[in-house]
């Protein structure tokens, strides 16, 4: 019997993380053409790698490109979560950079919770931010080229997650004068005000809640979530160590060794 187009994805997508050798996506996953089916081949490498063992994954990212856009959700595997400063021994195809806020629960929530939430109700929920890097690889040899669900499939293209010190979240913090700063080697230091793709990392909350809860799975106090780029995606080689701070807020930093 020929392979279901997600088997065949899911498939792919295990054998090029075991192998560390990326898959052709034109060919071994065309007919994952929706998000529903990404989100399907998301659970179904997870299971096979067993990455959460029966649990709600506790480290998520979430975005989207505008407040106007689909926002798109991905559990991120325990063994790529890092605390700042980190080394990274990781052969990872890209190295993106993308320098961002994490938000941590401080609270359980159910679905029954989430279904109502809005952007204050779940800002309440939160009782930390850290900085964060997140790095972005891709399983895929079209890498960010791509097509979308098989990128979202591919947890959005996730590599690793460093995460620097948590600070008190401020649900009223004027993000709008936030200055971000990320140095990449010996480059110049770059900067972004108010970069954030939806002007508030705490608006993707309600939506990214209602997704990691669906099915009845509890999101446990202490769960994380990075919330979106503030600087595109920038590019890192090996050797080069990467410095992403926020002003007032911290700093997250990872040095590439491979």
């Amino acid at each position: 019997m020929n392979p279901t187009p997600l088997q065949s994805a899911v498939e792919a997508l295990v054998q090029a993380r075991v192998h560390q050798r990326p898959a052709d996506s034109a060919q071994a996953a065309q007919g994952v053409t929706s998000f529903g089916l990404a989100y399907e081949v998301q659970q179904g490498v997870a299971e096979r790698l067993q990455w959460f063992k029966q649990e709600t994954p506790r480290h998520w990212k979430t975005g989207g490109p505008s407040r106007d856009a689909l926002q798109t959700h991905a559990p991120l595997p325990p063994d790529g979560i890092w605390r700042s400063p980190a080394v990274s021994t990781w052969p990872f195809a890209m190295r993106g950079i993308e320098a961002e806020i994490a938000l941590r629960l401080g609270v359980d929530v159910d679905a029954q919770g989430a279904a109502s939430l809005d952007r204050d109700s779940a800002g309440r929920l939160v009782d930390a931010m850290a900085v964060s890097i997140e790095i972005v690889d891709s399983r895929w040899v079209q890498g960010l080229e791509a097509p979308a669900p098989l990128k979202l499939a591919d947890l959005q293209s996730h590599g690793a997650l460093v995460l620097g010190d948590w600070v008190a979240f401020d649900a009223a913090h004027d993000w709008s004068a936030q200055v971000c700063r990320v140095q990449i080697g010996d480059a110049p230091t770059q900067v972004f005000r108010g970069a954030h793709s939806m002007g508030d990392p705490a608006y993707v909350l309600p939506a990214w809640l209602r997704h990691a809860t669906r099915g009845g799975q509890v999101l446990r106090a202490g769960s994380v979530v990075t919330t979106g780029t503030w600087c595109g995606i920038l590019h890192a080689q090996s050797g080069d160590t990467v410095i992403a701070s926020f002003d007032g807020i911290g700093e997250a930093r990872v040095a590439f060794t491979a």
